[in-house]
């Protein structure tokens, strides 16, 4: 037995020397739109003026959450501003954004298909232990290969990585939706397009936004992890601050980093607890129609 090894590790090195020669053109292609959609977002967070974007984050902190996560979320800005981190914070940010939208864009659909498919949900689930379970650093393995250095395997690192609660909790929401309110619609002749649009995303949308708050901070993470393969952002100095022992660095861009995720985190939570209460007085009035419709029947 001391000889015996399944060469798993080769199989996956011929099978990615494969799919490069084969599909060279396709992740040259996948690359070109990641790289200009990372680039159309870092122009947007750092072209205009600082406080042009403090102001725009304060009215999206105020909306979801009140004036006193707007003042916060200022005030911590300003911070990352003092400490000189801004332009790395703004890169860093766009490129969480990016990979937020498509990882997005990947799980809320797969997670509707699996709720209304068993055999998706089967096939999907062992995929989403795997990504789970999978160190982040090993992401970055195949998608140098495919993809070279820079921005776009930080990318594509990102995406992979942060998928999964997106596509679990979108399961769970649309699962979780009372049976009862999805019979009551089918017995109205709703198609079920209508009833996924109007019964069971509005019912399992605090669920949704639970697995967009995970995939937001998964993906924060994982970008300042790709500035291993040449991401830019607050990563850089983070690994520049761990090969040179750079105490003040270090603290500088992880505290940069710490602000931004605790922004996103109130912010989608905001907007979570907001869904939640719609949804609460939606049902209340829908209630008190039903009783008045019955009082005035009898």
């Amino acid at each position: 037995m001391d000889g015996f090894r399944i060469p798993i590790g080769s199989w996956v090195n011929s099978f990615i020397d494969f799919v490069t020669e084969y599909f060279g053109w396709l992740f040259d292609f996948i690359a070109v739109i990641f790289s200009s959609l990372y680039k159309g977002a870092e122009w947007i967070f750092t072209a205009p003026p600082f406080w042009v974007i403090i102001i725009v984050i304060a009215a999206i902190a105020w909306l979801a959450k009140g004036w006193k996560l707007a003042i916060g979320s200022a005030i911590g800005l300003l911070l990352v501003v003092s400490i000189g981190q801004w332009n790395n914070t703004m890169q860093t940010l766009a490129l969480t954004i990016v990979a937020v939208i498509i990882a997005i864009l990947i799980a809320v659909p797969l997670g509707i298909w699996a709720a209304r498919s068993q055999t998706v949900s089967t096939v999907v689930r062992p995929i989403l232990d795997f990504l789970q379970t999978m160190p982040a650093f090993v992401y970055l393995i195949p998608a140098i290969f495919l993809f070279g250095v820079g921005v776009v395997p930080g990318m594509v690192a990102t995406v992979l990585f942060a998928v999964a609660p997106g596509v679990r909790l979108t399961e769970l929401g649309i699962r979780g939706v009372d049976r009862e309110v999805v019979e009551a619609g089918n017995a109205f002749g709703a198609t079920p397009g209508r009833i996924l649009r109007q019964i069971q995303l509005p019912l399992a949308m605090p669920s949704i936004m639970a697995g967009v708050n995970q995939v937001i901070m998964l993906s924060l993470s994982m970008s300042v992890i790709a500035s291993m393969v040449g991401a830019p952002g607050l990563g850089k100095d983070i690994i520049q601050a761990l090969s040179r022992t750079a105490i003040a660095l270090g603290f500088e861009a992880g505290l940069a980093v710490v602000i931004i995720a605790m922004i996103l985190d109130r912010i989608t939570g905001g907007f979570g607890i907001r869904s939640r209460t719609a949804r609460s007085s939606t049902a209340g009035r829908d209630s008190r129609r039903a009783a008045a419709a019955s009082t005035a029947s009898v």
